[in-house]
């Protein structure tokens, strides 16, 4: 068999242990969710091995979608460890065959703090499962490995099934975008997270005029503010117009010496594009690139401007 089949074969294999095990989810999954959404203290998950690395990962995307959760290793629980459990934590317990001996050893400690255990694995009568409220069936028919040896198969499926618990539990939270931006503040994922309020102009950085405000007001005011931007407003504060250092040169063009006889009224552009603060900095690079511009005002639900966001900004913030 050539590398290439041999890949496809355990891609396969693989993805049909995961599709198997979705035909066989049962109502105890449910139960897990509900379990998680009253749980009170901490989701602490468990394991040793290839599945204590799968572990990691499954309290890993708990805790970043709105869960408190940690893994900890079976072998620390017994040397101390256990001094970081409390009577209002769940445990989710993995262990393919539900016989590891490390695992077994915490098991009555674990039901003596009065805890609840959630099984992962596909030991369905092991003890494991007789300890454990929940058991979450993750049991495969081979692994992906040719000597059916390295956890391969199984520990996908795992991971999968914790994916999906994790989904379920961050859904009936309602846990949204300014959830998970909150709990990713750096790197890639949080640039993409990040909000137009976190970043945006606001208050006296604002420049704003009136529709009548003259030429040399227009000058004096952005020149105060040192932004090459201003709003225009309304006599109900709603925004009616921009006016940037473009406008600015393309009205001393078109009206050439009577420029100081202009007000705000004839050189804005009106019916600017606008965005809310609660927009993602993505969505506003997008929208100046779509646009080609370089500024964009914010506004509130009734229309009234807020702030405003520069190219510059998203450059900052690391957006661009």
């Amino acid at each position: 068999m050539s590398n290439l089949e041999l890949g496809k074969q355990v891609l396969t294999m693989e993805a049909q242990a995961i599709l198997s095990m979705a035909d066989r989810l049962s109502p105890a999954f449910e139960q897990a969710v509900d379990l998680i959404l009253n749980c009170t203290g901490k989701v602490v998950v468990t394991g040793i091995g290839k599945s204590g690395h799968i572990g990691n990962k499954i309290a890993a995307t708990f805790a970043s979608t709105g869960t408190p959760a940690f893994f900890v290793h079976p072998a620390e629980l017994r040397h101390g460890d256990f001094g970081m459990l409390d009577e209002r934590d769940l445990i989710i317990a993995l262990s393919g065959s539900g016989e590891t001996q490390e695992i077994k050893l915490i098991l009555e400690p674990i039901k003596r703090l009065g805890l609840k255990i959630v099984a992962f694995t596909g030991g369905l009568n092991s003890t494991l499962a007789k300890f454990s409220e929940l058991v979450i069936d993750v049991q495969v028919s081979r692994e992906a490995c040719p000597l059916n040896l390295a956890p391969t198969s199984s520990t996908t499926a795992t991971l999968a099934m914790g994916d999906a618990l994790a989904m379920a539990v961050m859904t009936r939270k309602g846990f949204g975008i300014d959830d998970f931006a909150r709990s990713h503040p750096g790197g890639a994922l949080g640039q993409r997270l990040l909000q137009i309020k976190d970043i945006m102009h606001t208050g006296r950085a604002l420049p704003t005029l009136t529709a009548e405000t003259n030429y040399a007001e227009i000058l004096k005011e952005m020149n105060e503010r040192n932004y090459d931007f201003a709003v225009v407003v309304d006599a109900q504060n709603k925004l009616s117009g921009v006016i940037t250092h473009g406008d600015m040169r393309r009205a001393q063009v078109k009206f050439g010496n009577g420029i100081f006889e202009k007000c705000a009224k004839d050189v804005m552009f009106a019916n600017p594009k606008t965005i809310s603060a609660n927009s993602l900095a993505v969505e506003a690079l997008k929208m100046m690139d779509k646009h080609h511009i370089s500024d964009l005002p914010i506004v509130d639900e009734d229309g009234h401007p807020t702030g405003f966001i520069n190219l510059k900004d998203l450059v900052h913030s690391g957006i661009i």
